[in-house]
Protein backbone atom coordinates (compact mmCIF):
# COMPACT_ATOMS: atom_id res chain seq x y z
CA UNK A 1 0.00 0.00 0.00
CA UNK A 2 1.39 3.49 -1.22
CA UNK A 3 2.42 5.26 1.80
CA UNK A 4 -0.50 8.48 2.29
CA UNK A 5 0.20 9.31 5.54
CA UNK A 6 0.71 13.19 4.92
CA UNK A 7 -2.82 12.79 2.46
CA UNK A 8 -6.03 13.38 3.63
CA UNK A 9 -9.50 12.50 2.59
CA UNK A 10 -12.35 14.94 3.33
CA UNK A 11 -16.20 15.52 2.77
CA UNK A 12 -16.81 18.52 1.85
CA UNK A 13 -18.96 20.95 3.80
CA UNK A 14 -22.28 21.09 2.07
CA UNK A 15 -25.21 23.57 3.10
CA UNK A 16 -28.57 21.88 4.17
CA UNK A 17 -26.89 18.50 3.77
CA UNK A 18 -23.49 17.83 6.01
CA UNK A 19 -25.17 18.83 9.26
CA UNK A 20 -24.59 16.93 12.38
CA UNK A 21 -26.61 14.24 11.79
CA UNK A 22 -25.48 13.71 8.42
CA UNK A 23 -21.75 13.64 9.90
CA UNK A 24 -22.54 10.99 12.59
CA UNK A 25 -23.75 9.01 9.85
CA UNK A 26 -20.74 9.36 7.72
CA UNK A 27 -18.51 8.33 10.72
CA UNK A 28 -20.23 5.28 10.90
CA UNK A 29 -19.05 4.24 7.45
CA UNK A 30 -15.52 5.82 7.43
CA UNK A 31 -14.16 6.30 11.08
CA UNK A 32 -10.95 8.10 9.04
CA UNK A 33 -12.18 10.59 6.60
CA UNK A 34 -11.92 14.24 8.04
CA UNK A 35 -15.47 15.71 8.30
CA UNK A 36 -16.62 19.19 7.82
CA UNK A 37 -19.76 21.50 8.73
CA UNK A 38 -22.20 23.30 7.05
CA UNK A 39 -20.58 26.68 6.55
CA UNK A 40 -21.86 28.30 9.91
CA UNK A 41 -22.24 32.71 9.45
CA UNK A 42 -20.40 34.19 12.27
CA UNK A 43 -23.67 36.66 12.91
CA UNK A 44 -25.70 33.25 13.55
CA UNK A 45 -22.74 31.90 16.49
CA UNK A 46 -22.29 35.58 17.35
CA UNK A 47 -26.21 36.72 18.11
CA UNK A 48 -27.95 33.58 17.77
CA UNK A 49 -28.07 29.76 19.41
CA UNK A 50 -24.46 29.20 18.81
CA UNK A 51 -24.66 25.68 21.18
CA UNK A 52 -27.41 24.70 18.13
CA UNK A 53 -25.15 25.46 15.64
CA UNK A 54 -21.58 24.46 17.26
CA UNK A 55 -23.20 21.23 18.75
CA UNK A 56 -21.95 17.82 17.20
CA UNK A 57 -21.06 14.26 18.89
CA UNK A 58 -17.16 13.59 20.13
CA UNK A 59 -17.68 10.53 17.58
CA UNK A 60 -16.97 13.05 15.06
CA UNK A 61 -13.29 13.63 15.39
CA UNK A 62 -11.39 14.74 12.84
CA UNK A 63 -13.99 17.31 11.94
CA UNK A 64 -13.46 20.98 10.73
CA UNK A 65 -15.88 24.04 11.03
CA UNK A 66 -16.41 26.12 8.27
CA UNK A 67 -17.22 29.86 9.02
CA UNK A 68 -18.64 32.21 6.69
CA UNK A 69 -17.82 35.84 7.31
CA UNK A 70 -15.90 39.19 6.45
CA UNK A 71 -15.22 40.84 9.55
CA UNK A 72 -11.66 39.74 11.60
CA UNK A 73 -12.79 40.57 15.19
CA UNK A 74 -16.23 38.36 14.26
CA UNK A 75 -14.34 35.85 12.74
CA UNK A 76 -11.95 36.00 15.49
CA UNK A 77 -14.88 35.43 18.47
CA UNK A 78 -16.53 32.76 15.91
CA UNK A 79 -13.00 30.83 15.66
CA UNK A 80 -12.73 30.71 19.66
CA UNK A 81 -16.41 29.38 19.80
CA UNK A 82 -15.46 26.78 17.73
CA UNK A 83 -12.34 26.07 19.33
CA UNK A 84 -14.16 26.09 22.92
CA UNK A 85 -16.49 23.64 21.28
CA UNK A 86 -14.15 20.67 20.64
CA UNK A 87 -13.50 21.43 16.86
CA UNK A 88 -10.25 20.16 15.29
CA UNK A 89 -9.47 22.96 12.74
CA UNK A 90 -11.35 26.44 11.44
CA UNK A 91 -12.45 26.82 7.75
CA UNK A 92 -13.04 30.11 6.27
CA UNK A 93 -15.40 30.23 3.42
CA UNK A 94 -13.83 32.06 0.09
CA UNK A 95 -15.54 29.38 -2.29
CA UNK A 96 -19.43 29.81 -2.39
CA UNK A 97 -20.85 32.02 -4.84
CA UNK A 98 -24.52 32.50 -3.73
CA UNK A 99 -26.12 36.07 -3.88
CA UNK A 100 -27.39 35.71 -0.39
CA UNK A 101 -23.55 34.94 0.43
CA UNK A 102 -22.39 37.82 -1.54
CA UNK A 103 -24.68 39.93 -0.22
CA UNK A 104 -22.49 39.62 3.27
CA UNK A 105 -19.67 40.49 1.20
CA UNK A 106 -17.81 37.19 1.90
CA UNK A 107 -17.59 33.50 0.40
CA UNK A 108 -15.86 33.78 -3.59
CA UNK A 109 -15.96 37.31 -3.76
CA UNK A 110 -13.60 37.53 -1.35
CA UNK A 111 -10.97 36.21 -3.33
CA UNK A 112 -10.92 39.89 -4.52
CA UNK A 113 -9.66 41.01 -1.39
CA UNK A 114 -6.34 39.24 -0.37
CA UNK A 115 -5.17 41.42 1.95
CA UNK A 116 -8.91 41.43 4.05
CA UNK A 117 -8.67 37.58 3.73
CA UNK A 118 -4.93 37.32 4.68
CA UNK A 119 -6.01 40.03 8.41
CA UNK A 120 -9.38 37.55 8.78
CA UNK A 121 -6.49 34.73 8.77
CA UNK A 122 -4.23 36.10 11.24
CA UNK A 123 -7.15 37.60 13.48
CA UNK A 124 -8.36 34.03 14.07
CA UNK A 125 -4.87 32.08 14.27
CA UNK A 126 -3.96 34.96 17.04
CA UNK A 127 -7.05 33.73 18.81
CA UNK A 128 -7.00 29.88 18.42
CA UNK A 129 -4.09 26.91 18.99
CA UNK A 130 -6.25 25.10 16.64
CA UNK A 131 -5.32 25.06 12.89
CA UNK A 132 -7.10 27.59 10.06
CA UNK A 133 -7.52 26.84 6.69
CA UNK A 134 -9.06 28.40 3.94
CA UNK A 135 -11.19 26.87 1.11
CA UNK A 136 -11.70 28.84 -2.57
CA UNK A 137 -11.93 28.11 -6.18
CA UNK A 138 -9.90 28.92 -8.58
CA UNK A 139 -11.02 32.07 -9.62
CA UNK A 140 -13.78 34.18 -9.89
CA UNK A 141 -15.70 35.57 -13.35
CA UNK A 142 -13.38 36.74 -15.65
CA UNK A 143 -10.16 36.44 -13.81
CA UNK A 144 -6.69 35.05 -14.85
CA UNK A 145 -6.92 31.71 -14.71
CA UNK A 146 -3.84 31.33 -13.15
CA UNK A 147 -2.24 34.39 -11.83
CA UNK A 148 -5.34 35.60 -10.08
CA UNK A 149 -5.10 32.60 -7.68
CA UNK A 150 -1.77 32.69 -7.73
CA UNK A 151 -1.80 36.09 -5.74
CA UNK A 152 -4.58 35.25 -3.30
CA UNK A 153 -2.56 32.14 -2.21
CA UNK A 154 0.90 34.20 -1.90
CA UNK A 155 -0.53 37.03 0.16
CA UNK A 156 -2.80 34.69 2.44
CA UNK A 157 -0.29 32.17 3.12
CA UNK A 158 2.19 34.95 3.81
CA UNK A 159 0.76 37.57 4.83
CA UNK A 160 -1.98 35.89 6.66
CA UNK A 161 0.16 32.40 8.03
CA UNK A 162 -2.06 30.13 6.24
CA UNK A 163 -0.53 26.95 5.43
CA UNK A 164 -3.46 25.28 4.20
CA UNK A 165 -5.70 26.04 0.83
CA UNK A 166 -8.78 23.46 -0.31
CA UNK A 167 -9.10 24.57 -4.06
CA UNK A 168 -12.11 24.04 -6.25
CA UNK A 169 -10.90 23.02 -9.27
CA UNK A 170 -13.20 25.51 -10.99
CA UNK A 171 -14.03 29.51 -11.36
CA UNK A 172 -17.06 30.82 -9.61
CA UNK A 173 -19.23 33.31 -11.24
CA UNK A 174 -20.96 35.42 -8.92
CA UNK A 175 -23.05 36.56 -11.62
CA UNK A 176 -25.44 34.46 -14.06
CA UNK A 177 -25.00 31.21 -12.56
CA UNK A 178 -27.07 29.31 -9.74
CA UNK A 179 -24.94 27.70 -6.93
CA UNK A 180 -25.47 24.49 -8.42
CA UNK A 181 -24.59 25.53 -12.01
CA UNK A 182 -21.27 26.69 -10.04
CA UNK A 183 -20.46 23.31 -9.29
CA UNK A 184 -21.38 21.76 -12.65
CA UNK A 185 -20.99 24.51 -15.69
CA UNK A 186 -17.09 26.07 -15.14
CA UNK A 187 -14.47 23.69 -16.67
CA UNK A 188 -12.69 21.52 -13.99
CA UNK A 189 -9.41 23.03 -14.43
CA UNK A 190 -7.09 20.76 -11.96
CA UNK A 191 -3.81 21.51 -13.56
CA UNK A 192 -4.00 25.30 -12.06
CA UNK A 193 -4.25 23.49 -8.72
CA UNK A 194 -1.52 21.01 -9.55
CA UNK A 195 0.51 24.55 -10.81
CA UNK A 196 -0.18 25.56 -7.07
CA UNK A 197 1.85 23.10 -6.03
CA UNK A 198 4.40 22.96 -7.99
CA UNK A 199 4.93 27.05 -6.79
CA UNK A 200 3.99 26.62 -3.46
CA UNK A 201 5.76 23.52 -2.26
CA UNK A 202 5.88 24.00 1.42
CA UNK A 203 2.04 24.65 1.73
CA UNK A 204 -0.34 22.13 2.18
CA UNK A 205 -2.95 22.00 -1.15
CA UNK A 206 -5.73 19.91 -1.30
CA UNK A 207 -7.97 19.54 -4.35
CA UNK A 208 -12.31 19.60 -4.57
CA UNK A 209 -14.11 19.05 -7.81
CA UNK A 210 -15.68 15.99 -9.39
CA UNK A 211 -14.24 13.63 -7.90
CA UNK A 212 -16.58 10.62 -8.07
CA UNK A 213 -14.21 7.22 -7.64
CA UNK A 214 -11.51 5.40 -6.24
CA UNK A 215 -9.58 6.15 -9.58
CA UNK A 216 -9.83 9.65 -9.61
CA UNK A 217 -8.31 9.69 -6.03
CA UNK A 218 -5.30 8.08 -6.91
CA UNK A 219 -4.94 10.09 -9.46
CA UNK A 220 -5.23 13.41 -8.16
CA UNK A 221 -2.74 12.65 -5.88
CA UNK A 222 -0.58 10.97 -7.70
CA UNK A 223 -1.30 7.48 -6.23
CA UNK A 224 -0.66 5.70 -9.39
CA UNK A 225 0.11 5.71 -12.52
CA UNK A 226 -3.43 5.04 -14.44
CA UNK A 227 -3.74 7.00 -17.66
CA UNK A 228 -6.44 8.32 -19.54
CA UNK A 229 -6.62 5.30 -22.02
CA UNK A 230 -6.26 2.91 -19.08
CA UNK A 231 -9.02 4.38 -16.73
CA UNK A 232 -12.28 4.43 -18.53
CA UNK A 233 -14.29 5.01 -15.43
CA UNK A 234 -13.08 8.49 -15.47
CA UNK A 235 -15.05 11.24 -15.83
CA UNK A 236 -14.55 12.54 -19.62
CA UNK A 237 -14.05 15.77 -18.46
CA UNK A 238 -11.55 15.27 -15.67
CA UNK A 239 -7.84 16.28 -16.33
CA UNK A 240 -5.61 14.18 -15.88
CA UNK A 241 -2.38 14.82 -13.23
CA UNK A 242 0.07 12.06 -14.47
CA UNK A 243 2.05 14.52 -16.44
CA UNK A 244 2.37 16.71 -12.83
CA UNK A 245 5.55 15.95 -10.36
CA UNK A 246 3.85 17.85 -7.64
CA UNK A 247 1.36 15.65 -5.05
CA UNK A 248 -1.12 17.02 -3.43
CA UNK A 249 -2.21 16.60 0.32
CA UNK A 250 -5.57 15.68 0.23
CA UNK A 251 -8.92 15.25 -2.30
CA UNK A 252 -12.22 16.31 -0.88
CA UNK A 253 -15.27 14.78 -1.90
CA UNK A 254 -18.54 16.81 -2.52
CA UNK A 255 -21.77 15.52 -3.54
CA UNK A 256 -20.63 12.12 -4.64
CA UNK A 257 -20.34 11.57 -0.88
CA UNK A 258 -23.90 12.28 -0.15
CA UNK A 259 -25.81 10.62 -3.02
CA UNK A 260 -23.50 7.18 -2.69
CA UNK A 261 -22.35 7.26 0.85
CA UNK A 262 -20.71 3.88 0.86
CA UNK A 263 -18.30 5.06 -1.32
CA UNK A 264 -16.69 6.53 1.28
CA UNK A 265 -16.83 2.90 2.72
CA UNK A 266 -14.56 1.97 -0.45
CA UNK A 267 -12.42 4.97 -0.10
CA UNK A 268 -12.17 3.97 3.76
CA UNK A 269 -10.73 0.25 3.25
CA UNK A 270 -8.61 1.18 -0.26
CA UNK A 271 -6.88 4.68 1.08
CA UNK A 272 -6.57 4.21 5.00
CA UNK A 273 -6.54 0.34 4.90
CA UNK A 274 -9.62 0.15 7.16
CA UNK A 275 -10.91 -3.50 7.86
CA UNK A 276 -13.49 -5.04 10.06
CA UNK A 277 -15.78 -2.00 9.67
CA UNK A 278 -19.93 -2.72 10.68
CA UNK A 279 -22.02 -3.35 7.90
CA UNK A 280 -24.67 -1.23 5.60
CA UNK A 281 -27.31 -3.10 7.64
CA UNK A 282 -25.50 -2.75 11.09
CA UNK A 283 -25.31 0.61 10.57
CA UNK A 284 -28.69 0.80 9.89
CA UNK A 285 -29.54 -0.33 13.60
CA UNK A 286 -27.29 1.63 15.13
CA UNK A 287 -28.66 4.71 13.30
CA UNK A 288 -32.15 3.87 15.52
CA UNK A 289 -30.52 4.15 19.23
CA UNK A 290 -28.80 7.68 17.81
CA UNK A 291 -32.43 8.85 16.10
CA UNK A 292 -33.81 7.78 19.76
CA UNK A 293 -31.48 9.99 21.70
CA UNK A 294 -31.80 13.11 19.09
CA UNK A 295 -35.41 12.79 19.56
CA UNK A 296 -35.22 12.47 23.29
CA UNK A 297 -32.69 15.05 24.14
CA UNK A 298 -33.91 17.89 21.29
CA UNK A 299 -36.92 16.41 19.71
CA UNK A 300 -35.38 16.05 16.48
CA UNK A 301 -37.95 14.60 13.57
CA UNK A 302 -37.30 11.40 12.31
CA UNK A 303 -36.89 12.76 9.03
CA UNK A 304 -34.12 15.43 9.70
CA UNK A 305 -31.92 12.25 10.56
CA UNK A 306 -33.37 9.78 7.89
CA UNK A 307 -32.96 11.97 4.74
CA UNK A 308 -29.32 11.71 4.75
CA UNK A 309 -29.55 8.11 4.91
CA UNK A 310 -31.73 7.40 1.26
CA UNK A 311 -28.61 7.12 -0.83
CA UNK A 312 -26.89 4.49 1.46
CA UNK A 313 -27.41 1.60 -1.03
CA UNK A 314 -27.62 3.35 -4.17
CA UNK A 315 -27.14 0.79 -7.02
CA UNK A 316 -28.65 -2.74 -5.13
CA UNK A 317 -31.51 -4.25 -5.60
CA UNK A 318 -34.09 -3.07 -3.15
CA UNK A 319 -32.45 0.20 -3.52
CA UNK A 320 -35.55 2.16 -5.02
CA UNK A 321 -38.11 0.27 -2.10
CA UNK A 322 -35.48 2.06 0.61
CA UNK A 323 -35.89 5.58 -1.11
CA UNK A 324 -39.32 5.06 -1.10
CA UNK A 325 -39.99 4.26 2.55
CA UNK A 326 -37.23 6.80 3.62
CA UNK A 327 -39.02 9.80 1.30
CA UNK A 328 -42.46 9.06 1.86
CA UNK A 329 -42.91 7.14 5.13
CA UNK A 330 -41.20 9.51 7.67
CA UNK A 331 -43.42 12.14 6.82
CA UNK A 332 -46.46 10.69 8.38
CA UNK A 333 -47.41 11.46 11.90
CA UNK A 334 -46.31 9.07 14.76
CA UNK A 335 -43.32 7.20 12.91
CA UNK A 336 -40.74 6.57 15.04
CA UNK A 337 -36.73 5.32 14.60
CA UNK A 338 -38.05 1.93 13.92
CA UNK A 339 -38.87 3.15 10.17
CA UNK A 340 -35.19 2.02 9.45
CA UNK A 341 -35.69 -1.24 10.69
CA UNK A 342 -39.01 -1.26 8.49
CA UNK A 343 -37.88 0.04 5.33
CA UNK A 344 -34.58 -2.27 5.48
CA UNK A 345 -36.97 -5.56 6.20
CA UNK A 346 -38.76 -4.60 2.81
CA UNK A 347 -36.78 -3.30 0.86
CA UNK A 348 -34.24 -5.72 1.25
CA UNK A 349 -36.12 -9.38 3.18
CA UNK A 350 -39.24 -9.06 2.06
Amino acid sequence: MTDNTQQIISIAPMMDWTDRHCRHFHRLIAPSLTLYTEMVITGALIHGDAERFLRFDDTQHPVVLQLGGSDPADLAISAKMGETAGYDEINLNCGCPSERVQSGSFGACLMKEPELVATCIKAMQDTVSIPVTVKCRIGIDDSEDYGFLKEFIEVVSTKGGCKTFIIHARKAWLKGLSPKENREVPPLQYDIVYKIKENFPDLDIQINGGIKTMEQIKEVLSLSDITHSAAPNLAPNAPRACAHEAHLNGAMIGREAYQNPWFLRQIEEEFYGTQSLPSAEDIVMQMIPYIKDQQDRYDTPVKSITRHMTGLFQGIPGARAWRQILSTEVHKDGVTAEILETAFTKAFKA
